[in-house]
């Protein structure tokens, strides 16, 4: 039942992730992210490569993440004629040629009618949670329903794992507020009651799903190539009534991959403004007449477009690239939860910013708690549980889905990541360490 909830739950993964991504805006809100983060936390010494090597990661994973959701969208798009016409052979450059216009929506949005991005991310509230209802109510009125027993107490392990348990940890992997007035305050409370409302509704829905599973190796098997699908189909015996679902869980995988572009076109420009990446000139520009970093959305546009031709030739390849959404993110945060625990440990955080400690207590850096923290032993244990989670993640994030692994089924994605960290450390021997000097508003402040 773990495998199959997990299949289920990939069209929700980047809305899931990009919750998480944006959670840790709330120690420091700035569209820097991460190697913002780690500026202020390293040590002086390691300061600057280490927030290079942070920006580095994070601008590559948000990259990918954005080709992965254009990815998911056109896929799911795919899986959703083909439940309606098996007859239909669909092709991996439809599949790219989906993506495409995925993006091309979300550039759309972000540039052309970015003004009225508040009230659409209203508008997808309400189709999240309407969707909800919309979903779970002829899904568990209209199917049959398992026994509580096989939910709970039966497990598949269709990877060929020696034991229950690695088939556990190996499929768990399957799973902008510098604009934002009194950010520190107001993201952090969004966020964490944006994530207690879908863990609400998650656990709701991957309880419905499981009940009303059906014809479990019919779903495994499904041509739509998304169990879920077959699922939906089993239930309602509709194919019209099983679209109508499946569009609702598509138009939200689609802001997803809106909401993406957002976040990596402006960590781009972010990045650029400090001179991080090659061509940071255009890539900083922000168009006057809109204050949108449009050099970036078109950067970000272009990648993911080329990244897609990957998948015309081979779908494991892309998958792949674009696992540098898990792997280069996670990577990212993990240095910076190392750095948070080091200065917790040590003292160089002060209680509030009227007890500042002097400069050469942290190392240079004036650092204080905002608004929102966990005090003390509670808070240490919470970065302790943060990092060792982190650590299994990148871990099973390198192994194959399937043993024994061939050729084609191999997961490369740790060659990927090792690509980038390579090119990264030595453009940043050769070139950048003389143009970077850390984030800009860090410089300002020493």
């Amino acid at each position: 039942m773990a495998e199959l909830s997990s299949m289920y739950l990939e069209p929700f993964r980047h809305l899931i992730f990009l919750r998480s991504c944006c959670l840790h805006t709330c120690r420091a809100p700035t569209s820097g992210g991460q190697y913002h983060w780690v500026s202020m936390l390293a040590p002086r010494s390691s300061r600057k490569f280490l927030s290079f090597l942070t920006g580095w990661l994070t601008a590559t994973g948000w990259q990918a993440s954005v080709a992965s959701g254009g990815y998911l969208s056109g896929t799911l798009i795919q899986g959703m004629i083909v439940l309606n016409h098996p007859q239909y052979n669909p092709q991996r450059w439809q599949g790219t040629l989906l993506l495409w216009a995925v993006i091309l929506v979300a550039v759309f949005i972000n540039t052309v009618i970015s003004s009225l991005l508040p009230m659409l991310e209203g508008l997808i509230l309400i189709i999240h949670v309407l969707g909800f209802f919309a979903i779970m109510i002829p899904l568990v009125y209209t199917s049959t329903h398992g026994s509580a027993s096989t939910v709970f107490t039966s497990f598949v392990n269709d990877g060929g794992w020696s034991s229950q348990g690695l088939s556990f940890w190996v499929g768990i992997i399957g799973n902008m507020s510098e604009e934002i007035q009194n950010a520190s305050t107001i993201v952090p409370y969004s966020l964490l009651a944006s994530i207690t409302l879908n863990g609400f509704l998650g656990f709701g829905m991957l309880l419905a799903v499981l009940f009303c599973l059906g014809d479990l190796q019919a779903a495994l098997d499904s041509p739509t190539g998304y169990p879920f699908m077959e699922i939906f189909l089993q239930a309602t015996h509709s194919a019209a009534g099983s679209s109508v679902m499946i569009t609702i869980v598509t138009v939200l995988q689609i802001c997803a991959t809106i909401a993406c572009l957002a976040g990596s076109s402006r960590m781009t420009w972010s990045f650029a403004r400090d001179h991080g990446l090659p061509g940071w000139r255009i890539l900083s520009k922000v168009s006057p007449r809109t204050s949108i970093p449009t050099a970036s959305v078109a950067f970000t546009t272009t990648i993911a477009c080329l990244l897609s031709l990957i998948n015309i030739g081979s779908t494991d390849a892309f998958n792949d690239v674009i696992s540098l959404t898990v792997g280069a993110l996670y990577f990212s945060y993990l240095i910076c939860s190392v750095l948070l625990l080091w200065r917790r440990c040590t003292g160089g955080i002060a209680p509030s910013y009227n007890a500042l400690p002097p400069p050469e207590r942290n190392g240079g850096v004036q650092l204080a708690w905002g608004p929102w923290r966990i005090p003390g032993w509670p808070g240490i244990a919470v970065n302790v549980c943060g990092i060792v989670y982190m650590l299994v993640i990148l871990f099973f994030s390198f192994w194959p889905a399937t043993t024994p692994p061939t050729a084609a089924t191999m997961n490369y994605s740790v060659v990927v990541l090792g690509s980038v960290v390579i090119f990264c450390v030595v453009y940043y021997m050769t070139k950048a360490h003389r143009m970077y000097k850390g984030p800009l508003v860090e410089r300002r402040g020493l």
